[in-house]
């Protein structure tokens, strides 16, 4: 298990390849890391494109800062809900372009492309919350059920994973899938995997092991 400070500089270099990746803008989005209680985490208001390691807040599950000169971002209860109900080792969130998009429009990211069975399928939209609140933060988790990535309404993206990297592969996959769908929209109507196509393909990625988001097959 790494430890914290190797903790704080992966939420640094991981919050800086989202921003270059334009799926955070500004202040926007905020990332966490976990290592057994402890977790690293963005700090309010921060550019990810500008943090250092030095300016990670570090909290416990319970919320409570225990180091980093800065304030975790506001967004923590979300981080801290997911987490206490997935066990996850990293959390993203953030406000991809083509995501964000479609978390405006449709209650649900359907499942049009086999690697979408890397997400849990189908993609949740939830309801639109104020952000920071336990509201949001609950909404998010329920959202996440059987899923590793989910949409907010009029808002953004969350997704987990067992590290970093995984919560990234998530997040990029979940925007490819939604720019697929708009582009699929604007030429007919899309055609759904079933659920007999997803649990077959689900079964296809397990017999080659644990994989990542998107990983081809």
């Amino acid at each position: 298990m790494p430890g914290i400070d190797q903790l704080r500089a992966e939420v640094v270099e991981a919050s800086g390849g989202l921003a270059r990746s334009g799926l955070v803008i500004g202040p926007s989005g905020n990332v966490s890391a976990r290592a057994g209680d402890l977790i690293a985490v963005t700090p309010t208001g921060a550019r990810l494109s500008q943090l250092t390691a030095g300016q990670i807040a570090v909290v416990d599950l319970d919320g409570t800062q225990v180091d980093g000169p800065l304030a975790p971002t506001s967004e923590l209860a979300l981080h801290l809900a997911v987490y206490r109900r997935f066990d996850a080792g990293a959390v993203v969130h953030t406000h991809p372009p083509m995501a964000t998009a479609v978390a405006c429009v449709i209650d649900e990211l359907p499942c049009i492309h086999y690697t979408q069975v890397a997400l849990g399928g189908s993609v949740r939209v939830v309801a639109f919350a104020t952000f920071g609140t336990d509201a949001l933060a609950e909404s998010v988790a329920e959202g996440l059920e059987g899923r590793t990535a989910t949409l907010m309404a009029s808002h953004g993206a969350v997704t987990y994973g067992d590290d970093l990297q995984a919560a990234i592969d998530a997040t990029e996959l979940l925007e490819w899938a939604c720019g697929l769908y708009v582009h699929a929209c604007a030429c007919g109507t899309p055609k759904l995997l079933s659920e007999d196509e997803q649990r077959a393909l689900a079964d296809s990625f397990a017999s080659y092991g644990q994989v990542r988001a998107g990983e081809p097959r």
